[in-house]
C-alpha cells in the first residue's frame, strides 16, 4: 500500500498538483481547511500558492445512539446536507434530527468563535475557493461546506483532498467545479489507512497554523 507519510507530506503533494494545474498563478485564491485534520494538509498548500489560510467549520450529524454513522452534516454559513437513505432506512423521526442539528449547531458556532475569534469570514464573491481536507469517506461534511460556499457565488469552487473512494469523488465532481485528488483506491475503507502517521490534531495545532499562515 502506497501511503502518505503524514498530513504535511500529503499537503505538499497536493500543492504540487495544484501548482501544475495553474492555481499558483491565480491572484484571488482562498484556501479553506476543514478542521481539524484538514488544516495540516491545507497549510503547505496555502504557503505554496501564496494564499491566505482559513477554516470552514463543519459538523457531522450522527445517528442518535450510533453517532459514528452520519445522517448528514452542517457547515458554517448555513450549509446542510442530509443522508435520506440512512434516515429512511433507520426510520429516524424529524424531531430526533432537529435535536441533533440543534446540538451540533451550538458546537459549530462555538468552534468557529474559537478558531476565528472576532475576525469575520472573508468574502468569496468572484474568488477561487479551495476546500481542503485530509481525505473523504462519505463526503458528508465536504458536501455541507460546498453548499455553504456555493451560496456566496465564488468564481470557482475547488475540492482538494489527498485520498477518497471513487464513489465519493463522483459525488464531489457533481457539486464542485473541480476536484483534485491524489489517490482514489477502490479498496478505500478509511482515510487513516492511507497515512503512515495519522494522529489526532489538537485545537492548539490548528490555532498555531492559522496564526503563522
Amino acid at each position: 500500500m502506497d501511503r502518505f507519510r503524514d498530513r504535511q507530506q500529503a499537503g505538499e503533494r497536493l500543492a504540487e498538483r495544484l501548482v501544475a494545474l495553474g492555481y499558483g498563478r491565480e491572484p484571488q485564491v482562498l484556501v479553506f481547511a476543514l478542521p481539524r485534520g484538514g488544516v495540516l494538509v491545507a497549510h503547505p498548500i496555502a504557503q505554496r500558492l501564496g494564499a491566505p489560510l482559513d477554516v470552514w467549520v463543519v459538523r457531522k450529524l450522527g445517528v442518535p445512539g450510533h453517532e459514528e454513522l452520519a445522517l448528514g452534516a452542517i457547515a458554517a454559513g448555513g450549509g446542510r446536507v442530509l443522508n435520506e437513505e440512512v434516515i429512511r432506512g433507520l426510520g429516524i423521526p424529524a424531531e430526533a434530527i432537529a435535536q441533533v442539528e440543534a446540538r451540533e449547531t451550538q458546537e459549530l458556532l462555538r468552534r468557529e468563535r474559537f478558531y476565528r475569534g472576532e475576525r469575520p469570514p472573508p468574502e468569496l464573491g468572484g474568488k477561487v475557493v479551495l476546500l481542503v481536507d485530509d481525505g473523504l469517506a462519505t463526503g458528508a461534511t465536504m458536501k455541507a461546506a460546498i453548499a455553504a460556499a456555493r451560496a456566496q457565488r465564488p468564481a470557482r469552487l475547488v475540492v482538494a483532498v489527498p485520498v477518497a473512494p471513487p464513489e465519493a469523488l463522483r459525488e464531489m465532481e457533481a457539486l464542485a467545479d473541480t476536484v483534485v485528488c491524489l489517490k482514489a483506491p477502490p479498496d478505500f475503507r478509511a482515510v487513516g489507512l492511507w497515512y503512515e502517521r495519522f494522529p489526532q490534531v489538537s485545537d492548539e495545532e490548528v490555532l498555531y497554523l492559522l496564526r503563522v499562515s
